[in-house]
């Protein structure tokens, strides 16, 4: 009698990336896609003159590699080194998409720059493009909601490796046994932890989700031709499951690509922990004409995750912020700069500016703490509570529950064209970001390769600070 083989979950999971059809986006999900598609674009070229970012393509530039994939600002290399640097540019000014869920966040775009070089190496076409990114999309975010990765101490650069070599392999045409085999080994060695997001804040957190995409990238190529994953990285003896002591449902049964209607983009420059608040402060400060000279104190209540990542709390302190990846996972920082500054864009990133005397003496009268009703009803909303006590003694109260940019109160087309313009127009001119957006917004009409094209005009070194006005 034949002994049927055991079955893994990541051969079901397997089974659920290559089953997917055009079908199961909805025009709608489309729709929003595309809208993050752009949100992503945006973020990646106002990042080409940030310093981590020039550090990357020096590297990249150093190592060469055979020319297969465009680098968004210009030049082409090989398509991991091209994943590895577009994915750097889209996470560098902070201001990409997330996904929220009680035990951890992910960022979906993380996805964006690795596919976009596999997709042009393979000749795909948007449409192609449109649902390799809406599986990879379901991976990442149905992962992160099934479990509480950095809750547990650990990074979501995990469900990123999965997710990419997810949409890589939809890509490149893999079979089941192929795909299976690209995210085993992809998750295997990508089990990366939450100290990347820790004080000191390094600049490898903003390099760690490239590096996992690029290595995702390059294990599904070997995955093509052969080579064996890790079959039971999830469900077998030492796989996930037991990593985390608990079962792992991504509801595979169900086909739907819908979970980009649940991303939230970010209006700041800023961890998304940090949107509401910066907004509340903002709205405080307008409604009353604050002058934060005349600031003596601001008490900021928060949930505990946004406490524990950017509050004080068991992430590390902060209270002295002193570089770029500190300043932006910083509470006090960001509500100081946005008191004096009347916004938080690439400009509030700078060093010079973090450094200055105003922000980092203003940022000593902020506290920040942890509310137990206010983490009752974290992620179903962001919410948070900021008094702002002025040295006459007069006192300032505002609430709020979410942000512009939540599912409650989505990004429409129109705001994230605004947005989009915003952060490039320094790097591109007017007719170049048309065309940019009036591809984006045909992308299941056209090919990758039209809109890459696009991309590798872009100007990298405009040769002054972002000084837009932020709409």
């Amino acid at each position: 009698m034949t002994i049927p083989a055991p079955r893994f979950a990541v051969e079901s999971l397997a089974e659920f990336v290559v089953a997917a059809r055009p079908t199961d986006l909805s025009n709608e999900a489309g729709e929003l896609l595309r809208r993050n598609v752009l949100d992503s674009l945006g973020c990646a070229i106002a990042a080409l003159d940030g310093d981590t970012v020039r550090q990357v393509r020096a590297q990249i530039d150093a190592i060469g590699g055979t020319p297969h994939a465009s680098l968004i600002g210009g030049g082409r290399t090989s398509v991991d080194q091209a994943a590895l640097f577009n994915s750097v540019a889209v996470r560098y000014v902070d201001l990409l998409d997330t996904y929220l869920t009680p035990g951890g966040l992910c960022h979906p775009a993380d996805n964006f720059g690795a596919l976009l070089a596999v997709a042009e190496n393979v000749g795909a076409s948007g449409a192609e493009f449109q649902l390799a990114l809406a599986v990879a999309y379901e991976v990442q975010c149905r992962f992160s909601a099934a479990v509480p990765v950095m809750a547990r101490g650990l990074n979501h650069a995990l469900q990123l490796a999965m997710s990419v070599a997810a949409g890589a392999a939809r890509l490149s045409g893999l079979t089941v046994d192929q795909t299976a085999n690209a995210i085993a080994m992809a998750a295997a060695d990508n089990v990366s932890l939450a100290a990347i997001h820790s004080e000191p804040v390094s600049n490898w957190k903003g390099i760690s989700p490239g590096i996992t995409a690029q290595r995702a990238v390059y294990t599904t190529a070997l995955a093509q031709r052969g080579i064996t994953g890790p079959r039971g990285v999830i469900d077998g003896p030492n796989g996930l499951e037991q990593l985390f002591d608990q079962p792992i449902d991504m509801r595979l049964n169900d086909a739907t690509l819908g979970v980009v209607a649940d991303t939230y983009l970010k209006k700041y420059c800023a961890l998304i922990h940090g949107q509401a608040p910066i907004e509340t402060v903002l709205a405080l400060a307008a409604e009353h004409r604050l002058d934060p000279r005349d600031v003596d104190a601001v008490d900021v209540a928060v949930f505990q995750t946004a406490y524990d990542i950017a509050g004080g709390g068991r992430f590390g302190n902060k209270d002295a912020p002193r570089t770029k990846e500190q300043a932006d996972y910083n509470l006090k920082y960001l509500l100081a700069a946005a008191l004096l500054d009347g916004m938080v864009g690439p400009e509030q990133l700078h060093t010079s500016r973090i450094r200055r005397p105003d922000v980092q003496e203003l940022l000593q009268r902020i506290s920040i703490r942890p509310a137990a009703e206010l983490t009752a009803r974290y992620p179903r909303a962001t919410p948070v509570q900021i008094v702002v006590t002025m040295r006459d003694g007069r006192q300032f109260t505002r609430a709020q529950d979410d942000f512009h940019g939540a599912p409650t109160r989505p990004f429409n087309w129109e705001r994230t064209v605004e947005k989009f313009h915003w952060l490039t127009d320094r790097y591109a001119g007017p007719g170049l970001r048309a065309a940019i957006i009036d591809t984006v917004a045909d992308l299941d009409h056209t090919s990758v390769s039209a809109l890459t094209a696009l991309l590798s005009t872009v100007n990298p070194d405009p040769g002054t600070h972002h000084t837009g006005e932020h709409p």
